[in-house]
């Protein structure tokens, strides 16, 4: 059985050179853990991460709730 842990993915934050994350962009940013469209699902559903703006068409997340969204549903096996 999978046991939910501390699971630190801070490595992503201090890599991207952005305080944001557009959703186009979260496939580069997860490593293609996560799509664009899966988000966008998820947050019609109130489930993607906390925080998010839009500008024009466009939706971005701060990195630092991206951070925490992830690791707070990753579990180690």
């Amino acid at each position: 059985m999978a046991s939910t842990s501390n699971i630190d993915l801070s490595a992503l934050a201090e890599k991207w050179s952005s305080a944001f994350v557009a959703r186009s962009e979260i496939g580069k940013f997860t490593g293609g853990l996560i799509s664009s469209g899966y988000l966008a699902n998820l947050d019609s559903l109130g489930l993607g991460p906390k925080g998010r703006i839009r500008v024009g068409r466009r939706v971005a997340y701060p990195v630092s709730e991206i951070v925490k969204w992830l690791e707070a549903r990753a579990e180690a096996l």
